[in-house]
């Protein structure tokens, strides 16, 4: 399991493998790009002529004393300069658009595919660090994308052109200022692999402390009712130290990078003058190719600088782009096979055959399992906690996928249907159904979002939802928070149920529906049941087995597989499992 304790294990890949990927997102925008292109090609080379304007300035015109050339170099130095700014600003605002709508696609493209991602998928990670992934991995790319094309590339031609330029104009002074590269590269080398390491590390903290934070908030009644307060604010300050001490152990390595530059920066400066000065001699070079070769070297190490705080973004970025196409590479246990077909409208004829089943792939849930229920059938599981009752209704949905054996509806294999057309036919209502943040009526829209307004209130009072609503201020257009916070049990219940029945589903899914409903409301709610399941295959969990007496058949589930089955009256007559259940819960 992955939850906020325990540190999340990604399929660990090359960063020089994960980022290209990334950067194909920029090829729908090739346009832009060429554009952003040409204000880079235009703003480098302005600054790479401006160290020869600059020595031609001192060299042709100060030192002889020539006025007008002087104040021609100038203007054209200003010129140019003013030429460089305005593309420089250009081609940020254009990258940054850019940027910004390739995080957006890809943040869209990861929420889509999470969307089709099956239950084990889920089961086996908390929402919050699904929600990290989305949010705070994504939001960790829009620098790097921008910066790759906006620093990267005219950093990387700065340096070769600047190297060209000063071996052109004197190779030993080039060699002297260029003479600490090598030590360079080799600490920038080994200073980064800690770097990756720490920021990777810092990921998975921040992942475990917002999967706790949605956690908490999720269970914020429970805590309170049992005053655990302090026990979590203790927790949620040792996960926000664990995430602060990873930060400041990267961000250490991390500044090691400039450190090292300056070092190195410094040294092949020292170098330069000596080796112009103790070897060369002050008369065989001039002071405007002194001056020009001083920012040479200041062009060439600035943009190493540079191309080090870019790869201190990478770094980072690295481990957010890796923990985001783990997801999108994921492919769901639960899919359409090549040659699925559409199901036909259902009559609602339920077979399994043989079917076994397990969560892990080790301990069975089902084991060899088998029934036939007849369309229009309403059907009662029952059963001691944690028998498989759920579990027999989720693979008729297809939730997951069986192990062994074959589940027909109408004669149809499921497994080799468009799950789509399997689904949009099944009502599905549960005892803790969601109630999204909306109007009531949007959340009953929900079953079926093309129905009229005279179909939602007809779902509505068919469960007796109707006359409750329209006693509220605001009738169908109250507004609800997330979990519909300001209802009761019973009428979250009933909303959810409306919504169900608004998708008139062929074979209808109750498991655990009336268990939060008091017993006056269930009764209407029971009366509505009963209009509604006319001419549908019903399946019903029910651990109030008086909700369950007009039920066709009862499966009383336990040691993996249906041990008992019969009419309600023929269960009580042969005394056996089910009698025992109900005078149980009787007495």
């Amino acid at each position: 399991m992955n939850g906020y304790k325990i540190d999340e294990k990604t399929v660990k890949k090359s960063k020089f493998s994960t980022m290209p990927r990334l950067f194909k997102y920029l090829l729908k925008y090739k346009g832009r790009i060429a554009f952003v292109f040409l204000m880079m090609a235009i703003g480098t080379f302005v600054d790479l002529i401006n160290p020869l304007l600059n020595e031609r300035a001192i060299d042709k015109y100060i030192m002889p004393g020539d006025v007008k050339g002087l104040i021609r170099i100038v203007i054209i130095v200003a010129v140019i300069n003013v030429i460089a700014v305005l593309a420089i600003r250009f081609r940020m605002l254009v990258m940054a658009k850019t940027s910004n709508k390739v995080i957006q696609e890809l943040r869209q493209e990861l929420y889509n595919h999470i969307q089709k991602l099956d239950l084990a998928f889920f089961d086996s990670r908390p929402s919050g660090k699904i929600l990290a992934r989305i949010i705070g991995d994504t939001n960790s790319l829009k620098d790097i994308i921008e910066n790759a094309v906006t620093s990267l590339i005219p950093n990387l031609v700065t340096v070769i052109a600047v190297l060209v330029i000063m071996f052109i104009k004197n190779w030993k002074l080039a060699l002297a200022a260029l003479c600490s590269l090598p030590f360079m590269i080799a600490g920038v080398f080994l200073i980064s692999i800690k770097a990756e390491k720490h920021w990777s590390a810092k990921r998975q903290k921040s992942s475990n402390m917002t999967a706790f934070i949605n956690e908490d908030l999720s269970g914020i009644k429970i805590i309170q009712s049992f005053n655990a307060q302090d026990e979590t604010e203790e927790t949620f300050k040792d996960l926000v130290w664990a995430d602060r001490a990873e930060f400041i152990k990267a961000v250490r390595w991390s500044d090691a990078f400039g450190s090292w530059i300056d070092l190195c920066w410094s040294i092949g400066t020292t170098a330069l003058y000596m080796v112009g000065i103790l070897l060369l001699g002050i008369d065989n070079v001039s002071i405007g190719t002194y001056i020009a070769f001083g920012s040479y070297v200041g062009m060439f190490w600035q943009p190493i600088m540079n191309l080090s705080n870019f790869y201190n973004q990478f770094v980072n970025a690295a481990s957010g782009a890796e923990r985001i196409f783990e997801i999108i590479d994921t492919q769901p246990g639960v899919k359409d096979k090549e040659n699925a077909l559409l199901l036909p409208p259902v009559k609602g004829n339920v077979e399994f055959k043989d079917v076994s089943f397990s969560y892990d792939h080790k301990i069975k849930v089902l084991d060899d399992v088998s029934f036939k229920v007849k369309e229009g059938e309403t059907i009662a599981l029952v059963g001691p906690t944690g028998a498989g009752k759920s579990t027999i209704v989720n693979l008729i949905s297809r939730f997951y996928d069986i192990d062994q054996g074959q589940i027909l509806i109408d004669g149809l294999d499921i497994s080799g249907l468009v799950l789509e057309s399997l689904r949009t036919q099944m009502g599905i209502m549960t005892q803790d159904n969601y109630i999204f943040s909306g109007t009531i009526y949007e959340n009953i829209l929900y079953g079926k979002l093309d129905a009229s307004k005279e179909d939602v209130i007809a779902a509505a009072k068919a469960v007796h939802a109707h006359d409750f609503i329209q006693e509220l201020e605001n009738g169908y257009e109250t507004q609800l928070t997330a979990r519909g916070g300001e209802l009761s049990n019973g009428q979250r219940q009933l909303i959810a149920f409306a919504r169900t029945m608004l998708s008139n589903p062929r074979i209808l899914i109750l498991d655990e529906a009336t268990s939060s409903i008091d017993t006056k409301t269930e009764l209407l709610v029971q009366a509505g049941i009963a209009s509604l399941l006319k001419g549908r295959t019903s399946f019903v969990i029910a651990h109030r087995l008086s909700t369950i007496q007009n039920s066709d058949r009862i499966f009383v589930i336990d040691e993996h597989k249906i041990i008992e089955s019969g009419s309600p009256q023929e269960l009580m007559d042969k005394k056996g499992a089910y009698y025992k259940l109900r005078m149980a819960q009787f007495e």
